[in-house]
């Protein structure tokens, strides 16, 4: 831990930062978004202060006299962004929302009223407040992304740093530099230990992102106590490693060092900067400052008056914002981002009446619209007994809608060849730096092994507008649950491909096939999951799932070929938006139903064909989707299994958990209760049950309850 007997540490005596250096105006600033921070954890009972006291002056250098940022405008597209990685020192980002004026933004649209009030500040982390414990994108307007999950935010940003090359590569033109903005980073030593963050600095490195600039808070403190505990790498050496630029400030209360390290990092066009900060976490805090019970919790009132007057703060009452400190943000930041934005405006202006096309499609952007006739090339399949994977098929789909949408692109952690998610029309070549033979106007991302930042590489696209995809095995969304989940938290229209969907993979075992995973997905809310059954789902998949603009999908499809059903005698496709819809059916009331998703749905329409053959009355469901299912009215649920059909089977190569939902107390289940194991593909049906007369006989026995 760092002490506090060296008086250089507090500057000259002027509050608690090197006085030479800083205006008084200045040093009120800081020191007020210092102690509101204080205040709103003391008040909750709860937080994360000691971060705050600690990155005050890097926050305030930073909004006040670099950001390019309009707090009256928190959408303007070509804003610098601010993703506060350290997500538990939310206070310092509330804080600064309040100071700065940021206004609303509900449904999208910017209100005249502000985003944050002092009373919203005294709210943090009660119920139904606008502060929760940690930033929460669209709930607060001036949170760039949810952050909490310690590395999440250092991957956001990578996608956000990628969407300003693409965006600029695309659409600026001689004269028009429409995007030019920085993401800047507040990321902690936390963060550096979580793989998640490893993976996208290397990523980002490799495509050389100059405008990416990481701000670590080297404090060396974690909740254990010093990261000496297990933390002891040489950070900047990493980097360096990572082809970053690495600049050090030794004091971040020297707010001209801190400007210099800015400046110096934004210089540096073709690699992402790191500027390690050496901080003393609790900053001011008499007993506290330097420890570890400075990081998670209350300083309690003695230390906060401790504090207060080490930054030789007069006023006894909390919460208080003095005289001048709002007008100082409104003249610096808010000044020079209202020029900005205007500046900006007018040239889009000139843009759109010389590119009108152009200026067209980053409208559509903007407003999360799809281009008209985006799926007017969307294939139709013909029946065919034989059949295409649904990953193949999922992979023609792919090429037919991203050549109508300009601002669609992904691709996989190193597996394209196998998710057939590869963009092969003309043009849409590589998202790589020229060095690396491409382009930063390229459609197909290539992540490396890298899933976890994958993932929250492309949250970081989407919350810039792009329509981002990422791929998989389905095996390997394990490593993407953090990203995944948080796309649903944040409302964001991510498309996950995970291919190889069941013990279908075969000779590759048990380590690769996907058991539990399924379940998973479907139990996580806000994500729409499909599991298509054969070619024309599969399309009819992807028209689904393309306009949903506050909503991630997740798409399970097939390594092995799956038959194209016969839509002339089967029910259309396009049932698929509902959920679960009627395949084929007997006249009148059944004696079973026979449910199934994907692979399975061929295997349950042959056990029909033969019941039916018997006189038994039977249906079948296709059930591609428990999410968009009970989307649905009961009408429509009960018309596909009525309640009073007792008599079910639900077929799956996966885990059961979920299907009793609709097959009742004492329906049948034919599912994976194990995990698989390596062999060909039929002596994996054969061993596991997938099997036509496995399936005929449940039904037979379900077809006989009352």
């Amino acid at each position: 831990m760092r002490s506090l007997s060296n008086p250089s540490a507090f500057g000259a005596e002027t509050g608690g930062a090197a006085g030479a250096n800083v205006s008084d105006i200045a040093q009120l600033s800081i020191n007020t978004i210092r102690t509101l921070s204080m205040d709103g954890v003391e008040k909750a009972d709860s937080g994360h202060p000691g971060t705050a006291m600690a990155l005050a002056p890097v926050m305030y250098t930073l909004w006040q006299n670099d950001l390019k940022y309009d707090p009256a405008d928190p959408l303007w597209p070509a804003r610098d962004r601010f993703v506060l990685s350290v997500g538990h020192a939310s206070m310092l980002l509330y804080s600064t929302i309040y100071l700065t004026g940021i206004r609303d933004v509900v449904k999208d649209k910017v209100l005249d009223s502000p985003s944050l009030t002092l009373e919203d500040l005294k709210q943090f982390r009660q119920l139904n407040s606008k502060t929760p414990g940690h930033p929460e994108y669209r709930h607060t307007a001036g949170i760039e992304t949810t952050t909490g999950p310690l590395g999440q935010g250092c991957g956001n940003s990578v996608g956000m740093a990628m969407a300003e090359k693409y965006l600029a590569a695309h659409y600026n033109r001689p004269g028009y530099d429409l995007f030019d903005y920085h993401t800047y980073v507040f990321c902690g030593d936390g963060d550096m230990m979580e793989g998640v963050s490893s993976e996208a600095a290397s990523m980002a490195g490799h495509l050389g992102l100059g405008n990416l600039i990481w701000l670590y808070d080297s404090n060396q403190i974690s909740i254990e106590g010093s990261t000496n505990l297990a933390f002891t790498e040489n950070v900047a050496e990493r980097f360096h490693a990572y082809k970053w630029h690495v600049v050090t400030v030794n004091d971040v209360n020297d707010i001209a060092a801190v400007s210099k390290a800015l400046e110096e990092a934004r210089s540096v066009k073709d690699r992402p900067s790191l500027i390690i900060m050496h901080t003393i976490i609790g900053f001011g805090a008499p007993k506290k400052a330097g420890t570890a019970s400075a990081h998670g919790e209350p300083l309690g009132e003695e230390e906060i008056a401790g504090a207060k007057k080490a930054y030789h703060w007069p006023w006894a009452d909390a919460f208080h914002v003095p005289e001048g400190v709002l007008e100082h943000f409104q003249e610096g930041l808010g000044k020079r981002g209202a020029t900005a934005r205007a500046e900006w405006h007018a040239l889009f202006d000139r843009y759109t009446n010389e590119y009108p096309k152009e200026a067209a499609e980053l409208r559509a952007i903007f407003e999360r619209r799809l281009p008209e006739g985006w799926d007017k090339d969307i294939p139709k399949w013909d029946a065919d007994a034989k059949g295409i994977a649904s990953r193949a098929s999922s992979g023609k789909v792919i090429n037919a809608v991203a050549k109508n949408v300009p601002w669609m692109l992904g691709g996989s952690a190193d597996l394209s060849p196998s998710t057939k998610t590869n963009l092969t029309f003309d043009g849409a070549g590589s998202f790589q730096p020229p060095q690396w033979g491409g382009t930063y106007a390229g459609r197909n991302i290539h992540f490396g092994i890298r899933e976890h930042a994958m993932g929250s590489i492309c949250n970081g696209l989407a919350l810039a507008g792009l329509h981002a995809y990422g791929s998989g095995f389905l095996i390997f969304s394990d490593y993407m649950k953090a990203p995944i989940r948080l796309s649903a938290l944040m409302e964001l229209p991510v498309t996950y491909i995970f291919t190889h969907d069941s013990i279908g993979v075969g000779e590759d075992g048990p380590t690769h096939q996907p058991i539990e995973q399924l379940a998973q997905l479907r139990a996580t809310p806000g994500i729409m999951t499909i599991r298509p059954a054969d070619a024309n789902e599969v399309s009819e998949a992807w028209r689904t799932l393309m306009p949903m603009t506050h909503k991630p999908a997740v798409l399970i499809l097939s390594r092995q070929n799956l038959p194209t059903l016969d839509r002339s005698k089967y029910a259309c496709a396009s049932n698929l938006a509902k959920g679960a819809y009627v395949l084929a059916s007997c006249e009148g009331k059944p004696d079973v139903i026979l449910m199934a998703s994907g692979s399975e749905v061929s295997l349950v329409v042959d056990a029909y064909e033969k019941l039916t053959a018997e006189g038994i009355k039977a249906r079948v469901v296709s059930f591609p989707s428990f999410d968009l299912f009970e989307e649905q009215d009961q009408d429509y649920k009960d018309s596909v299994l009525p309640p009073d059909v007792k008599g079910r089977v639900a077929v799956e190569q996966a885990a059961a958990f979920g299907w009793d939902r609709y097959t009742g107390i004492g329906g049948s289940i034919i599912a994976m209760n194990s995990f698989g194991a390596s062999a060909p593909l039929k002596a994996l049906l054969t061993k596991f049950g997938f099997t036509p007369e496995k399936v005929y006989d449940a039904a037979r026995e379900q077809a006989a309850r009352k």
